[in-house]
C-alpha cells in the first residue's frame, strides 16, 4: 500500500491497520491488553466525596481466534474517559465500554491503589493520614453479569496468646497484613471494610502516636491476644453476618518478631444468592473454648474450606498446628490457651 498523506477520522492518515488483519492459526487468546498503567484516578471517599490517588491498572479483553491483534490505544481512551469517578459501582460501565469499543466477548479490569484515611490517635487525638491498599476488579463475559470484587489490605498488630500465657512478663507481638476480598450485592464504603478488619486484631496500627497513645496501644494489644488464625476467623464472623457479602476470602500474614518466617492463615467462604451457605455453620467447639469462647468457623468436620482452603490444601485444626509456637521444655504448656506445640 502506498501512503498518500490523507487522514481518516481516527487521525491515522490512511496507515495500515495491522491488528485488524485475519489470523489463520485459529487460537483464541484469553486475555490481551495493557498492564501496570500508572494513572491518576479519583475514587469515592465517604469523608470528602472523593480523593485523588494513583492506580496501577490492568485492562484485558478476550481476543477471537481470527483476529491478529487488539487496539491497545483504546484501553487508554476508555481509562481517560472514566478516571474522574472510580468506585465499585462504576466498574460495570467501564467493562461494558471495553467490550463495545474493542468488540470483545469478555473483558477484565483491575485497579490497585493506595487509599488514605484520616486517623486519630486513641488518647491524644492527634490526626494523621493512614495508608491502606485497595483493589477494585471486575470481569464480564458474554451473556453473564459482571463478576466484581473489592479487596483491602489492612495493617494490624497481633500479640501471641501462647507467648503471653507462658511468659512471666511480656509477650511477643508484631505487625501484620490482613487482605480481605469480597463479592457484594450493592455498594458499600471501603472505609467500613477497613474498620471491620482493624477491629479483629489485637490492636490497630497508627501512623502518629504520642507517648500516652503508645501506652494505650501496647496495653490494648496485651489485653487482646490473637493468633493469626483468630484474626481470619474474627473477620469471617463479621463478614458472614452481613448479607451484602455473598463470597469472601480472608488472608492474614504476621511478620513474626521472634522468628525468621511469617505466620499465615487463609479462609474462603461463599453462599448462594438465596443466602444458603455452602459450608458448615458457625459452631462452638474445643478450639473456640480454648480461645475464650470465640466462634470458630468450620470447626465441625466436613468443612475444610472454612478451615482455610487455598490451592486445595486445607489448614489443619488449630490444635494440630505447630507454626513455630513450641512448648517450653521445662514444663508442660498450661491449658487452655497455652498449647501450640506437641
Amino acid at each position: 500500500m502506498i501512503y498518500d498523506g490523507s487522514a481518516n477520522k481516527n487521525g491515522d492518515n490512511g496507515m495500515a491497520d495491522v491488528q485488524n488483519r485475519t489470523d489463520t492459526r485459529r487460537i483464541k487468546i484469553d486475555q490481551v491488553g495493557v498492564k501496570k498503567i500508572r494513572y491518576p484516578v479519583d475514587v469515592k471517599d465517604r469523608e470528602n466525596g472523593s480523593q485523588r490517588t494513583v492506580a496501577s491498572v490492568n485492562m484485558f479483553v478476550e481476543l477471537p481466534h481470527n483476529h491478529k491483534g487488539t487496539h491497545m490505544s483504546r484501553f487508554i481512551e476508555i481509562l481517560a474517559k472514566h478516571r474522574t469517578s472510580i468506585s465499585s459501582s462504576t466498574i460495570p460501565s467501564i467493562l461494558s465500554d471495553m467490550k463495545e469499543r474493542l468488540q470483545a466477548e469478555a473483558a477484565h479490569l483491575e485497579l490497585s491503589f493506595p487509599f488514605f484515611m484520616e486517623k486519630s490517635a486513641p488518647v491524644t487525638g492527634a490526626v494523621a493520614l493512614m495508608e491502606y491498599g485497595c483493589v477494585l476488579s471486575g470481569t464480564i463475559a458474554a451473556g453473564s453479569e459482571p463478576d466484581l470484587t473489592v479487596a483491602v489490605v489492612v495493617p494490624v498488630t497481633t500479640l501471641c496468646p501462647c507467648s503471653k500465657e507462658i511468659s512471666s512478663c511480656g509477650a511477643h507481638n508484631q505487625r501484620g497484613l490482613v487482605t480481605v476480598t469480597v463479592r457484594y450485592r450493592h455498594f458499600f464504603w471501603m472505609e467500613d471494610l477497613i474498620k471491620l478488619v482493624e477491629g479483629s486484631a489485637s490492636s490497630e496500627v497508627f501512623s502518629l502516636l504520642k507517648r500516652t497513645d503508645e501506652k494505650f496501644v501496647t496495653e490494648t494489644a496485651y489485653n487482646n491476644p490473637r493468633f493469626v488464625e483468630d484474626v481470619v476467623r474474627e473477620v469471617a464472623v463479621k463478614l458472614r453476618a452481613d448479607d451484602n457479602f455473598f463470597w469472601f476470602s480472608v488472608a492474614a500474614e504476621n511478620f513474626e518478631s521472634i522468628h525468621n518466617h511469617s505466620a499465615y492463615a487463609f479462609l474462603e467462604y461463599s453462599r448462594d444468592e438465596d443466602g444458603a451457605a455452602d459450608a458448615a455453620p458457625l459452631c462452638y467447639g474445643s478450639t473456640a473454648e480454648a480461645l475464650g469462647g470465640t466462634p470458630a468457623l468450620g470447626a465441625a468436620a466436613g468443612a475444610p474450606r472454612l478451615l482455610g482452603e487455598q490451592g486445595g490444601l486445607a489448614m489443619p485444626p488449630l490444635e494440630a498446628q505447630g507454626g513455630g509456637r513450641e512448648p517450653v521444655a521445662a514444663a508442660p504448656v498450661p491449658a487452655p490457651g497455652g498449647g501450640r506445640g506437641a
